[in-house]
């Protein structure tokens, strides 16, 4: 059996976006020939939310090896909070003493810690090990130069980001063995960038849904419930993170709530949007992002927020009871929102509000599991209006028999289970060069 070293920087119990693949992956890597070797951080060294129940779903026997980080303590006097930074000498050091005392046939980057990658490169020139990236997010993006797009967070913190990436990125993939990316428009853009990416192995692979998470979430009842239903509400709801780039879909929404309330208060009357973890920081320090634009847009009143980060499973049990599950989509028009999977899972009514032309669209097109309201920034927004307002009534109507598209289930289960992704995940590691 081959041996992968695995470099997730972060894993549980931290809850985390950037290791969910490689968690959910886990119980599957075996059948399909690899052995994997977790090389992660200590959790005393990891900072944002635990969920020590997502320690439940590691298959035993996995080795996971932790190892330090300089402290938040002493790095913080001077802004650096990033965890790839902080690790990446303990990183260089662990990984170079594995690499050099056992036989490893691939080195397997799965972060958004982006400042790990160019081990793999040295790694490879010292032993010989080819390596793989999995690209979850771009490491160089233009988004934020692009005509009408926000500014940029984060002050000098981002024009650094932006230094590493253009030091590093291409002199990283030059190397590379194989690369994945949960979106086809970021391989389009290596490409477009380094030439010489075109002969590099390369497959759009997303996270997928879990079956055993579902079964997990299921096993265990909600610890607090998000609302009642004495009164006939309608609840809709989303769960996960809001950024800079959502602000246009949810404004598109809440328009339409407001519309809608003129035209039917009755049917508006019972509708109640909750927005939950849409920060990734922990109770008690997050601040809203979605209720200053309900606010704008004049609906504050049915709209909910709870800014903190929760947890992985327990976000899965609220979207199990929830009557629409929303999906406001990005103005980063190659994002791929890897939630798209645990909502099919629940087979909960999906509002999907996204942008025409967006990865999102396609994929919930081809999914055939969502309620599309579709937009563009420069266009009339009357039509996306109309269509809310459509899908308001059959909401309240209890979604008769037929109101909505039929889900295409075998398209999920060849492509979008957490099984079949990690064979994809092992054929593309084959052929890694």
């Amino acid at each position: 059996m081959k041996k992968v070293l695995i470099i997730s920087p972060h894993f549980p119990p931290l809850n985390a976006p950037d290791m969910q693949r490689v968690r959910m992956s886990l119980p599957h890597y075996r059948s399909c020939g690899w052995e994997p070797v977790v090389l992660t951080l200590e959790d005393q060294y990891q900072e944002g939310v635990r969920e020590p129940e997502l320690l439940e779903s590691i298959p035993p026997g996995i080795r996971i090896i932790r190892i330090p980080a300089l402290s938040l303590r002493l790095t913080r006097w001077c802004g650096l909070g990033n965890t790839g930074l902080r690790m990446l000498p303990f990183l260089l050091w662990s990984g170079t003493r594995l690499l050099r005392a056992e036989k490893f046939d691939l080195v397997f980057f799965s972060t958004t810690q982006f400042i790990t990658f160019p081990l793999g490169r040295l790694w490879r020139k010292w032993f010989g090990v080819p390596y793989v990236i999995d690209v979850q997010d771009p490491w160089r993006t233009d988004y934020y130069e692009r005509h009408g797009s926000r500014s940029p967070p984060g002050g000098w913190k981002y024009q650094f980001a932006r230094l590493q990436a253009w030091l590093f990125e291409g002199w990283t993939y030059r190397r590379v063995g194989a690369v994945m990316s949960v979106s086809p428009s970021y391989l389009e853009d290596l490409r477009t960038r380094y030439p010489d990416f075109a002969r590099v192995p390369a497959e759009v692979i997303g996270f997928g849904g879990s079956r055993e998470d579902l079964l997990q979430a299921s096993a265990h009842l909600l610890t607090q419930p998000l609302y009642s239903r004495e009164h006939g509400e309608i609840h809709f709801l989303y769960t996960g993170a809001s950024g800079p780039v959502m602000p246009h879909s949810l404004t598109v929404l809440f328009d339409g709530l407001r519309r809608y309330r003129a035209i039917r208060p009755d049917s508006a009357a019972r509708l109640r949007f909750h927005f939950v973890g849409t920060s990734y920081v922990a109770p008690g320090k997050g601040q809203p992002s979605v209720l200053p634009v309900a606010e704008e847009c004049g609906v504050a009143d049915a709209v909910s927020e709870i800014p903190h980060r929760i947890g992985h499973f327990e976000a899965m049990r609220w979207q199990r009871q929830a009557d629409v599950l929303l999906l406001p989509g990005s103005s980063d028009l190659a994002y791929s929102p890897s939630k798209i999977y645990p909502y099919f899972l629940t087979g909960r009514p999906i509002l999907g509000v996204v942008f025409r032309g967006s990865v999102m669209e396609r994929l919930l097109d081809d999914l055939g599991c969502a309620f599309l309201v579709r937009f563009a920034s420069e266009e009339s927004k009357e039509q996306a209006y109309a269509d809310l307002a459509g899908f308001f009534d059959l909401a309240v109507a209890g979604f008769p028999p037929g109101s909505l598209r039929p889900r295409n289930e075998q398209l999920f289960k060849l492509n979008y289970l957490a099984e079949e992704l990690t064979r994809r995940q092992c054929a593309l590691f084959d052929r890694a060069r």
